[in-house]
């Protein structure tokens, strides 16, 4: 069962990671266009966001009743460090290309990492690749088109 904590933990900080880490970078860049900003988002998700997706994991498992204290912390670090690692992955685009080409790196990067991950993931659980990895990447995309947009709209509106 400990195995299955950790997978939950690395499904859900991975996940997590690849499309938070997007969005902030995406609408930071819109907004601001500010190496700066998006560096200190990207940091900001791999600490404060990895700590409070795996709180969310620990009181989550921990609310189910069913699961042992064992089983909790793996699924708890799993999260964390999958998420912190992961987001601080989006880092290397920005310290070595303009701003604009890291973040179309960082979101190819993204996609093809949940493309691989939602593939894996419908072949263990014998679904529908396609269908799987087409919906994960739509709720991605969504995300990142949402933020730009957003990001435009806070720099219009208090730029």
């Amino acid at each position: 069962m400990v195995k299955h904590s950790i997978k939950v933990g690395f499904s859900f900080g991975l996940t997590s990671g690849i499309i938070t880490t997007l969005g902030l970078m995406v609408g930071l860049h819109a907004g601001t266009h500010s190496r700066l900003a998006v560096l200190g988002g990207i940091l900001t998700i791999a600490i404060a966001d990895a700590f409070s997706d795996a709180l969310g994991i620990h009181i989550s498992e921990e609310s189910e009743n069913r699961h042992t204290p064992k089983q909790i912390w793996a699924a708890t670090i799993a999260t964390f460090l999958s998420k912190f690692i992961f987001a601080l992955t989006f880092i290397v685009p920005v310290l070595f290309f303009t701003l604009t080409t890291a973040v179309i790196i960082s979101i190819a990067w993204g996609l093809t990492m949940l493309c691989i991950f939602s593939y894996s993931m419908a072949r263990e659980q014998k679904e529908m690749p396609l269908k799987v990895v087409t919906e994960h990447l739509g709720i991605a995309i969504v995300v990142i088109i949402a933020t730009h947009y957003v990001g435009h709209w806070i720099s219009y509106m208090f730029g």
